[in-house]
């Protein structure tokens, strides 16, 4: 088996979403073959009510899927089929836009006043960018936790991992959504299959992520907002790590341990055409979605 090396590193910088949301993006709005089939990483994290509770008020999509994780505080939602709901802490939310659809998301912090989750956008393939949009809403009482021997603990949010399925199905990327928290020192593997596009994200403690193909003492680095940052070393919060091909990822945590998200999914390899929250294959459909929004048809019967 073979480690995948880790090709590059990113810090998540800081951008303002919906009507004054303060939130960090891990990657998004370019070079979507970087990361397909997904297309955006928002961590949405704020102590200060001020800075997010004003929210995302009504907005559309058309041609994904988002992907809603909360650890903290509460997410109220709501859309123009009629649909409303909270996501607790823990709680996730898969929602397939599919053909279209407008939604709102409020967020409100604990009691300390903190909010804290993670949006994902996943692409859809051309054949599946007008399905029917829908659902998936999960408690966190029902995402799979594996505490291993040596203290190391998995939630499955998607896919199966450890011989554990998580509770979202049916989603055109196939993925793998890990929360992982490894102790202080440990060294641990996680095997992710060798065909999907891979990344991690740390976002509590520091971690090395092996780059098993560089020579002993050879240093792989990326420049990131203007400093130079070496992925051997420890990487901390709210840092995005890229891999290449292989069958395992080797993390190292540090002396006070690590949490990241691990996602894969399967590559699409279609066209990416991306206006905001639409995402088609081609320009002309970009244009008629738009259009269509003008003219209050950009809502499908269910039964399209």
């Amino acid at each position: 088996m073979s480690i995948r090396p880790a090709i590059g590193s990113s810090l998540a910088q800081p951008t303002m979403e919906g009507a004054g949301v303060h939130l960090h993006r891990a990657f998004g709005f370019q070079e979507p073959e970087a990361h397909d089939p997904f297309l955006l990483l928002d961590d949405f994290r704020n102590d200060d009510p001020a800075a997010f509770e004003r929210g995302f008020p009504w907005h559309p999509h058309r041609g994904i899927e988002t992907i809603t994780y909360v650890l903290e505080g509460s997410v109220e939602h709501s859309d123009s089929l009629g649909n409303t709901g909270s996501l607790g802490a823990g709680d996730i939310q898969w929602m397939t836009a599919g053909s279209g659809i407008l939604h709102q998301e409020m967020p409100t912090g604990n009691a300390r006043g903190q909010m804290h989750g993670f949006q994902l956008w996943a692409n859809l393939p051309g054949s599946l960018k007008m399905t029917a949009p829908r659902y998936q809403d999960v408690e966190a009482t029902e995402i799979p936790e594996i505490v291993d021997d040596d203290g190391t603990v998995v939630k499955v949010v998607i896919g199966e991992f450890w011989g554990k399925r998580g509770p979202v199905d049916g989603i055109a990327a196939d993925p793998l959504y890990l929360d992982i928290r490894v102790p202080a020192g440990l060294k641990k593997r996680f095997k992710v299959d060798t065909y999907r596009s891979t990344f991690a994200y740390v976002f509590d403690g520091q971690a090395r992520f092996t780059d098993a193909s560089a020579p002993s003492g050879v240093l792989l680095e990326k420049e990131v907002a203007g400093q130079e940052l070496n992925i051997r070393d420890m990487s901390g919060n709210r840092t995005l790590i890229r891999f290449g091909t292989g069958d395992d990822i080797e993390v190292q945590a540090s002396p006070e341990g690590v949490r990241f998200l691990l996602v894969a999914g399967t590559p699409i390899k279609e066209p990416v055409a991306w206006h905001g929250p639409i995402v088609m294959n081609t320009k002309a459909e970009l244009q008629q979605a738009f259009a269509e929004l003008r003219n209050d048809t950009f809502i499908k019967p269910l039964d399209h």
